[in-house]
């Protein structure tokens, strides 16, 4: 059903903005007319603005989604008040769940003409090489015929493709409108180095996003509430405070010019107060989708991709119901919202433990909660893709996983899978990727399932323990791959250069001081196909990931038996 956004106020010249299904339907002259109506209600209030008919309907032939697309730049400090002079003329805010920053607003509204409502989109761009490329680009397409076909086919096949939303329509044309910029000579310029990079979270994951950064010549700034974080000892910078803590996430961007995130746990408030500031990659829908599992499911399903059965619950009574309707036990029940590494989830083994399961979660009567069919699947697999600003992808072979109470012990790739669930899987990761409009890296695991199909259990916005064996073991580690997606700069190759197995380093014991047993790290390197790799965290504790090893072989299975012997060798003073 069509959603309509109303105003208070009716008599102005802009109706409301209705959210309509993405269909491409013919170009309509009349779109010209609405356009320049509005370019003069602007211009008789401000005429020193310029308005420019941008996107399809500025195009004669080409069809589209029938939006009238204006642009009108100026300088940063004369944003607000043109995003008041829209206002006033009945124009309100961009809906959806990735709207524009109010540092760069895409204001939304309607006219009619005839018996026909035409929909209408202006943004106010304060970045004048933004409206530079999309005037080349409109021109482009006005002088060469061939073009507009080209165009034409491409949206048409994105629908046909079973688009959902206007977002996942503008994402999946971005990689064809980037190569045109490239011959038109209007790309957008990378974040070079020296430039620095601002990482929210100083876990392993920033530590090792760092080292591939620092070896491409960017400067570093972490923001983690611990000082001696894993990344700190990298950093140029190191910024005290919490994953929420705004004032902190504020000075990490004045010393950044880009800034991305190792983990799930940062407060889309931090995000949204740096947005205005500074690209943020990958942004906040990847980021509000995956910190609840709810969402995240009905994020999978809206792009026709599948999960086990679910049910949301909160009560004990709503949870009996859920699981009469699931079938029964075995299921799951895990918190929305936090919780990783098999934390904050039990398992219901049989009807007994429902009565006690909200309560063994630490949770309280009300709260949203997941419960959700265990399933028995074949093996479990992650995809990792990439997708850079231009809408490019690249993704990196299937890897095979194993998990330990929760945590990952091991994975191997390529996954010793067929090739065509190679393929599909590769194809879910891309289409998941697009839909979210990644800019930087998602990892997708799977269940691979009896029959053969493909089951998303976990999305993750970032690098992903799972692609550890990308640093010995591919063409292009998916650290450096996320730093090339965050600053503008091609993919690197994905292949494969051997059969790669990685094993996790978990800590045994009390917690206490984290040393090494010397004579063990000479032994394990003594074998020239394995790979030693620690987090520099200063304190070992009970199944607490300290690092991993990777060894390579002429088979998975010769390259985890490697890994599997050298990371059993290896020891922590003080163990028993």
């Amino acid at each position: 059903m069509d959603r309509v956004y109303t105003r208070t106020v009716s008599n102005r010249p802009v109706g409301p903005y209705a959210v309509v299904s993405v269909d491409v339907v013919p170009w309509d002259p009349r779109s010209a007319e609405v356009a320049a109506e509005i370019a003069g209600l602007v211009t008789a209030r401000r005429p020193d603005l310029a308005v420019e008919h941008i996107g399809s309907t500025a195009v004669p032939g080409l069809p589209g989604k029938g939006v009238v697309d204006l642009a009108i730049a100026t300088d940063p400090p004369d944003v607000p008040r043109i995003a008041a002079l829209l206002l006033d003329l009945g124009f309100g805010p961009q809906p959806g769940p990735d709207p524009w920053p109010s540092t760069r607003p895409m204001l939304v509204g309607s006219m009619k003409r005839n018996d026909t409502t035409f929909r209408v989109h202006v943004h106010v761009m304060p970045e004048p090489h933004e409206l530079q490329r999309q005037t080349a680009f409109r021109d482009a397409l006005r002088a060469d015929p061939e073009l507009v076909r080209s165009y034409a086919a491409l949206k048409e096949g994105i629908v046909r493709g079973g688009l959902l939303d206007g977002h996942q329509y503008t994402y999946q044309k971005q990689a064809w409108i980037a190569e045109v910029h490239r011959r038109l000579g209007v790309e957008k310029p990378p974040i070079a180095p020296p430039a620095t990079i601002g990482i929210l979270g100083g876990g392993q994951l920033g530590r090792m996003l760092a080292l591939a950064a620092r070896a491409m010549g960017y400067r570093i700034a972490v923001l983690d509430p611990d000082p001696d974080c894993p990344a700190a000892a990298l950093a140029d910078h190191v910024i005290v405070g919490g994953y929420d803590d705004v004032g902190a996430a504020l000075r990490l961007a004045e010393r950044s010019q880009v800034v991305t995130y190792e983990l799930e746990h940062v407060a889309s408030s931090v995000i949204d107060a740096l947005d205005p500031l500074l690209p943020v990659h990958p942004g906040r829908m990847p980021l509000v989708v995956t910190q609840d599992r709810i969402a995240e499911r009905h994020f999978v399903e809206s792009v026709g991709a599948e999960v086990a059965p679910w049910r949301a619950v909160r009560t004990t009574a709503e949870l009996r119901a859920a699981v009469a309707e699931l079938g029964g036990p075995p299921l799951r029940l895990k918190v929305s919202t936090g919780g990783y590494d098999g934390r904050g989830q039990v398992r219901l083994a049989s009807g007994a433990d429902i009565a006690t399961a909200i309560d063994r979660l630490g949770r309280s009567t009300g709260d949203p909660l997941l419960v959700e069919c265990e399933l028995a699947f074949e093996a479990e697999l992650s995809i990792i893709v990439t997708r850079a600003e231009d809408g490019r992808t690249a993704r990196y072979p299937i890897a095979r996983n194993r998990h330990d109470e929760g945590i990952l012990a091991d994975s191997v790739a390529p996954a010793p899978v067929s090739q065509e669930v190679a393929d599909r899987a590769a194809i879910l990761g891309e289409r998941l990727a697009v839909a979210m409009g990644m800019v930087g890296t998602l990892t997708a695991e799977l269940f691979l399932m009896p029959d053969g199909r493909l089951v998303v259990n976990e999305l993750a916005p970032r690098v992903h323990n799972s692609g550890h064996w990308t640093i010995d073991g591919a063409a292009t580690s998916q650290f450096e791959q996320h730093i090339r997606a965050i600053c503008g700069l091609g993919l690197g190759a994905t292949d494969a250069l051997a059969p790669t197995a990685m094993v996790n380093l978990l800590g045994r014991g009390p917690g206490r001081e984290a040393r090494l047993q010397t004579d063990a790290v000479g032994r394990v390197l003594a074998d020239p196909a394995v790979h030693l790799h620690l987090y520099d965290k200063r304190l070992v504790f009970e199944r607490r990931k300290m690092g991993h090893v990777t060894a390579t072989g002429s088979t998975t299975d010769e390259a985890l038996e490697r890994a599997r012997e050298a990371a059993s060798g290896l020891r922590w003073e003080g163990e028993t």
